[in-house]
């Protein structure tokens, strides 16, 4: 958790110019709250900063899967699915209510590609990698009885099989909490200007303060870029060439009476044959993703377009005509960058979903990547740094990906995963009887979030710290006063700046997660 007036308390210590870090952590995101949480582990002196909130780029906006990825064996990508597979067990089993298992249906139609047999391989590869038997063939009719809503013609049966589900912000924030829990610090909105040198080596950033307009510069031993697929920006001040090809990720979310599902679903596109997923999320069904080339980033922001629209419409049709479904009936939209490296692949499909390392002039830079092998990823990149940082050689493969979550009666599962260590303050500070009526949260979450998460606006609060502003329609307009309430009496937010943030935040939905008009 963040204490109270931890801002003042950080610049307290960026005004400590004798005083440098250990290590500098530029990004907020899964790979930035690893590299954190690890560094802090081993008694570092980390400080990670975010120039807008944490987890606001691609980690708010993935498919929110932890998966080994199948379709990353079809390519040959045997140890990345094997880490995979091996991270997401590991976080089933530390952080039940957050890391959920899903069971998984594929089905197989009539001309089906991959077929059976090659598909059962993969699954059969996939089980014996987590250790478990967890996949099985089913024929038609049992097919059908288990997922009704799907289409039935030309149906031959399909496969059964276990993947997890998260909400990839919630998991960050559990990272960072204890990341600080171990002495690590961490900032939102505190964004990285440019880097210092000392001669020709990377020896700090200077830094500016979004909530009070504050600059200052930080020392450290050593500097860490993990920003995601803003990474090629820094690296050309060190003299990088660009090497993210950035791809685009577009999902839609439906009441789940829309499209009523409770299992999981894989699918492929019947234009280009590129999986699907279906799934019930947070109270709602997920439809996703395209994976599409993003031109312009990073001035062109993300949101779907109507043809992204289009092309998940033309599925949704396809796979279930009992549900006839339109993007514009969808209670919203996101979409989210991934910060794939760039292997001059023909289609982003096809370009591998490893992570890279490079270091020029002392600068480290680590993108790429998957949600699910954020600890592999943190861990190899601290080894790198360790003659620059003594104590970085302690860093153990050993370690837990996740502290244990507190066991607690049913029903508070799920925020206990999402808290982590946090969950006893929070329940012993809040009611967690109060459920926000049509959706699966409970008032106390938002008042720890409010009190405890360095909130600083309202699409913190609403898009990321919850999720309530995808879940609710219109963005949770409904519910906007109960919440400006809170806002007002925890964070001292005049009538003013209430509606500042409120327009603000409308405005914000509207442009990016409004659900488009197919094309």
């Amino acid at each position: 958790m963040w204490a109270e007036n931890w801002r003042d308390t950080l610049w307290q210590q960026i005004d400590e110019p004798d005083r440098p870090w250990d290590l500098i952590v530029i990004g907020g995101g899964i790979t930035g709250a690893g590299l954190m949480r690890e560094a802090a582990r081993v008694g570092a002196r980390v400080l990670l900063i975010e120039r807008d909130d944490f987890a606001s780029g691609t980690s708010s906006w993935s498919s929110k899967l932890v998966h080994g990825g199948l379709r990353y064996l079809a390519q040959g990508e045997w140890r990345l699915t094997l880490e995979s597979v091996r991270e997401r067990q590991a976080m089933m089993k530390a952080a039940p209510g957050l890391v959920d298992p899903l069971n998984f249906l594929l089905p197989m139609y009539r001309g089906s590609k991959p077929g059976r047999l090659m598909m059962g391989a993969a699954l059969t590869a996939y089980d014996l990698m987590a250790g478990k038997r967890y996949s099985r063939y089913l024929g038609a009719d049992r097919f059908t009885r288990r997922m009704s809503a799907l289409r039935a013609s030309e149906l031959r049966g399909g496969f059964a099989y276990m993947d997890a589900r998260t909400d990839d912000v919630r998991l960050v924030l559990r990272v960072l909490s204890e990341g600080l829990a171990d002495g690590g610090q961490a900032a939102n909105y505190l964004g990285a200007e440019s880097l210092l040198f000392e001669g020709d080596r990377v020896a700090g950033v200077t830094v500016r303060d979004r909530v009070n307009g504050r600059s200052g510069e930080l020392r450290a031993r050593a500097v860490v870029n993990a920003a995601g697929p803003w990474v090629d920006a820094l690296r050309e001040q060190a003299g990088g060439e660009p090497r993210i090809r950035p791809l685009r990720g577009s999902h839609l979310l439906f009441r789940a009476e829309q499209l009523p599902l409770t299992e999981a679903l894989t699918l492929f596109h019947p234009r280009d044959n590129r999986p699907l997923f279906a799934f019930p999320w947070e109270g709602v069904t997920l439809f996703g993703t395209t994976d599409l080339d993003h031109p312009d980033w990073p001035a062109n922001p993300a949101r779907m377009t109507p043809q992204e629209a289009a092309y998940l419409e033309e599925a949704l049709a396809h796979y279930f005509p009992l549900h006839p479904l339109k993007s514009s009936d969808a209670l919203s939209a996101f979409s989210g960058i991934r910060p794939v490296v760039n292997t001059g692949a023909a289609s982003p499909s096809e370009e591998s979903r490893e992570h890279a390392l490079w270091a020029e002039k002392g600068l480290l830079t680590v993108s790429g990547g998957k949600l699910t092998t954020f600890r592999g990823t943190a861990l190899e990149a601290l080894r790198k740094l360790a003659d620059q940082v003594p104590a970085l050689a302690d860093v153990n493969d050993e370690s837990p990906v996740l502290g244990q979550a507190p066991q607690v009666k049913a029903g508070l599962q799920r925020m206990a995963g999402r808290l982590g260590a946090d969950y006893e303050a929070a329940a012993k500070t809040f009611d967690t009887s109060q459920i926000i009526t049509g959706t699966v949260y409970r008032w106390a979450e938002l008042q720890w979030a409010v009190r405890h998460e360095a909130v600083e606006t309202l699409a913190d609060l609403m898009l990321r710290r919850t999720r309530l502003g995808l879940l609710l329609p219109q963005g949770g307009r409904d519910l906007l006063d109960q919440v400006g309430g809170l806002c007002r009496r925890e964070l001292g937010w005049d009538v003013t700046r209430w509606e500042k943030e409120r327009r603000r935040y409308i405005s914000h939905w509207q442009e990016a997660h409004r659900p488009p008009v197919a094309a």
